[in-house]
């Protein structure tokens, strides 16, 4: 499947899981684990307060208005020399990174509450991973390309995608007749950490254990509200001093906006 086209992205799901995010000011990628992206907008090296709400402005501006890659990437210029911040890596690939990564999330979040909504899931109760057409495609991702699973699986508890960095991979929810059209089953999906035995194209044969990349494995958007706090308190202690006082900075301001609405 082709690249997420930000025309498709402005729906209210999405938009609405972006903008509950806090700015987290962070020195790595690292910095920021798993499921506690769905409270934190993070780019790595973007430490200062007014750099990492310029980047989040423009994120947001991609997500709610259809901005695309190439309007971002000057949106991103603009801020690189407003604020004259030496990023790591090339500006290319950075810009992907910030862009792909944000699009692709927010578009998975909102998708996961649409598809979980009961009345959803009970016309649809199964799950498809669809591959992304990746450049660069992870084995396991390929293998598990068309792959119809229940959807209340413990599978889609660590494998939803996207699951790696650059993974383009989607779950499309599917109906009884949906999977009988398509010639399909309904299978038992894998474990995590279970290996398998993958043929690529070339009929190469290889051997692939079944996991998200490190730093993923989260579903976007199911955290729910009382675990937020928590996240908050875990992300609050390991900061450096410097970054920690900005991050509660951050707390206190989206505290406040959110007693004015």
């Amino acid at each position: 499947m082709p690249e997420i086209d930000p025309k498709f992205l402005p729906f209210t799901e999405a938009i609405a899981y972006f903008r509950k995010k806090l700015n987290i000011p962070t020195e790595t990628w690292q910095d920021i684990w798993q499921e506690e992206h769905d409270i934190a907008f993070v780019v790595a090296g973007a430490t200062k307060a007014d750099l990492l709400d310029d980047l989040r402005q423009a994120v947001e501006k991609a997500i709610a208005e259809g901005t695309t890659r190439d309007e971002f990437r000057k949106d991103f210029d603009q801020i690189v020399e407003k604020h004259g911040w030496s990023y790591k890596g090339d500006r290319n690939w950075r810009t992907d990174v910030i862009y792909g990564t944000n699009l692709r999330v927010a578009y998975a979040a909102g998708r996961y509450e649409q598809m979980t909504e009961p009345s959803v899931v009970q016309a649809r109760p199964y799950w498809m991973w669809m591959h992304g057409d990746s450049p660069h495609p992870r084995p396991l991702h390929k293998a598990l390309d068309g792959k119809v699973f229940p959807a209340n699986s413990e599978f889609w508890n660590t494998m939803y995608p996207p699951s790696g960095w650059g993974c383009r991979c989607q779950a499309v929810s599917l109906s009884q007749r949906d999977v009988d059209r398509r010639g399909g089953v309904v299978e038992h999906p894998p474990k995590v950490g279970e290996l398998l035995e993958t043929t690529d194209k070339d009929g190469l044969k290889s051997i692939v254990k079944v996991d998200a990349d490190p730093g993923w494995g989260y579903v976007p958007g199911k955290s729910r509200q009382e675990q937020y706090q928590g996240m908050i308190s875990e992300i609050t202690q390991r900061l450096p001093k410097d970054l920690r006082t900005q991050f509660q900075s951050e707390i206190q301001k989206n505290g406040n906006a959110e007693d004015q609405r």
